[in-house]
């Protein structure tokens, strides 16, 4: 198995972290407006659910290796 990933996964990857850092930010405004205790309380498992997958995905871009 090789280290780094290729070119067209890279890209993959990359696309992946760039629409869930849109979610990310949609979530977080969104969590500010909501009143309802139980949209905010999913609002906020998906910021937290969300940041980690965002940093996971870094992860794999910056090191260019499969862990």
């Amino acid at each position: 198995m090789t280290k780094y990933m290729g070119l067209h996964e890279t890209l993959e990857v990359h696309e992946l972290l760039v629409f869930k850092n849109l979610c990310l930010t949609k979530s977080v405004a969104m969590s500010g407006l909501v009143q309802d205790p139980v949209l905010k309380s999913i609002l906020t498992n998906d910021v937290k659910s969300g940041a980690k997958f965002v940093q996971r995905l870094q992860e794999f871009i910056t090191d260019g290796s499969n862990k």
